[in-house]
């Protein structure tokens, strides 16, 4: 496959003709331009609804929200002039900056904000638990957000600012108001770029332009989502290439500026062309997940979840994505991300041991398996999940599954990924996607490990204990006692298994060399400018 893609990529660009520097619309010279490859199409544009990465990068551009996360993961105040608090810690005052417009020039105010809020924790793991915690919840005025608390929440700056999926957007009042569990399809936000749905072309291409009323914060540095975001490109396109040597292609010739998820076998050729720059932006890194279906058989049956993590080989899922270079991934991962606080060693025997396949089918089967199809989505459109898929789809036949692999693109996964129903109705059994490591960092942003049922993220698992571990590690007086109640946590995931680690890759992006200022963590597009 590597040799094919290299044979593609040679005689592609012999041919490809040099781009023009003005868009298809008559639109912005070179300078101002930002032409981008996205890690997929846009499918959904709400970032409530859906917690696929492409549509929070999307709403990023287009949604602001309370708080940002500096480079160390610390909450800084965004689309607020500060807060304070009182109560012995059990009333906040979130007190907005001035000048804050939604992109249809109206004013941005408290009740925006609360409606958003409460929209967006009807959804988020984090949320949920924030709003657990609060007994009130409204506009003191029109500049002044109110928490009054049931018990002191000295997170609640982490859970507004949370920068993984899904981030607390903020939206005007109207659109707030929309159900949780039906998307907006409105793109009304304050952020600083705009929209542009006459130029959006499914599963080709989507449009932002400079939001020119955008008051950036006027204090601090701009890290990760804290700080200033001055955007310098008036127009920023994403152009959808599924095929990673026309992609790689598009960057050498300069059709492209930026491609953010380049194929790992592609990286040397990349790496190897003075004109582009090869970068990790984020440590912390993607960790894969194979995640179940907890409501309709054969995976609401613990047993056979259980059964399967003996036949699961990190190793051969990250190689698939990332290539044999191990700088390129990590294996040995448990239900946190390696080097972070809160990873341990605790019942890694499941996934570390030696594989037996054989002892694997015997567990299959004494589960209580009886043939039941099993529905793989399979996303054809998106490299690296497609890659996972491969190597799922194979174990799960090797260890005696009625496998049926459904190959779709990513958008359709998306969409399917809220179905609730039997398979034999439209419904799933698994899937495999990426989580951002900042993502699962601890307990708190963890949505993977919450036992909420039809509450939790698509797969809906229920565990109680995994929920009462939860709480006692919010509460938890110190970083030893979270460390302690993290590994127990561990512990009953393995029990649970509401989802199995396959590994963690290390992603690169590529940029042409003559944009500056990119930011660290994920795709981020202001600060940025072509020099």
């Amino acid at each position: 496959m590597a040799t094919q893609r290299r044979s593609f990529l040679q005689a592609a660009a012999a041919t490809l003709a040099m781009p023009s520097v003005v868009s298809a619309q008559g639109g912005p010279g070179r300078a101002n331009l930002l032409r981008f490859v996205p890690q997929s199409d846009l499918a959904v544009l709400d970032p409530i609804w859906s917690t696929a990465y492409v549509t929070r990068n999307h709403a990023m551009l287009v949604f602001d929200t309370l708080y940002g996360l500096d480079n160390q993961y610390r909450p800084q105040p965004q689309m607020l002039a500060g807060h304070e608090t009182g109560e012995n810690g059990k009333l906040w005052r979130l007190t907005l900056r001035d000048g804050l417009r939604w992109h249809d020039g109206e004013p941005v105010l408290a009740r925006d904000c609360v409606a958003s809020i409460r929209r967006w924790a009807a959804r988020d793991g984090f949320g949920q638990t924030l709003l657990a915690a609060t007994e009130e919840l409204s506009a003191e005025s029109d500049t002044v957000i109110r928490f009054r608390l049931k018990a002191p929440f000295p997170l609640l700056p982490d859970a507004l600012g949370k920068a993984g999926s899904a981030i607390c957007a903020m939206m005007p009042e109207r659109l707030a108001n929309t159900d949780p569990f039906t998307p907006v399809t409105e793109m009304v936000g304050s952020g600083p770029f705009r929209f542009l749905p006459a130029e959006r072309v499914a599963g080709s291409r989507v449009v932002y332009e400079r939001f020119g009323d955008y008051v950036p914060r006027p204090d601090g540095q701009a890290e990760f989502t804290a700080g200033p975001k001055r955007a310098f490109f008036d127009r920023v396109e994403w152009n959808v290439l599924p095929d990673a040597a026309t992609a790689a292609n598009a960057m050498r010739t300069g059709e492209m500026d930026w491609w953010e998820n380049p194929a790992a076998d592609l990286l040397p050729l990349l790496k190897r062309d003075s004109n582009l720059t090869v970068t990790v932006q984020d440590s912390a890194g993607y960790i894969g997940c194979l995640r179940f279906n907890h409501l309709q058989p054969p995976f609401n049956n613990p047993a056979l979840r259980r059964a399967l993590l003996g036949a699961v080989r990190q190793d051969d899922y990250m190689m698939a994505v990332a290539g044999t270079d191990p700088a390129n991934w990590n294996d040995k991962i448990g239900f946190f991300p390696p080097d972070t606080s809160m990873a341990s060693a605790a019942g890694m025997q499941a996934l570390t041991a030696p594989r037996d396949l054989e002892a694997v089918r015997r567990a299959v089967a004494a589960s209580g398996y009886r043939g039941e199809t099993v529905v793989l989505l399979s996303p054809s459109d998106f490299p690296t999940l497609k890659a996972m898929a491969d190597v799922g789809a194979a174990m799960l036949r090797e260890v005696g599954l009625n496998l049926d692999e459904q190959a779709m693109d990513w958008g359709s996964v998306v969409q399917r990924l809220p179905k609730r129903d039997p398979v034999e109705a439209g419904g799933w059994s698994l899937f495999h996607t990426f989580w951002s490591g900042i993502d699962q960092i601890n307990p708190a942003v963890h949505s993977y490990l919450r036992g909420r049922g039809t509450a939790s993220a698509n797969g809906w698992p229920t565990s109680e204990r995994l929920e009462e571990l939860r709480d006692q590690w919010l509460a938890a007086p110190d970083i030893a006692e979270q460390k302690a109640i993290a590994a127990q946590i561990q512990q009953q995931a393995f029990q649970d298994v509401p989802y199995i680690p396959v590994g963690q890759m290390l992603a690169s992006t590529v940029h042409r060399r003559d944009i500056e200022g990119v930011l660290k963590g994920f795709v981020l597009f202001w600060n940025a400018r072509r020099v």
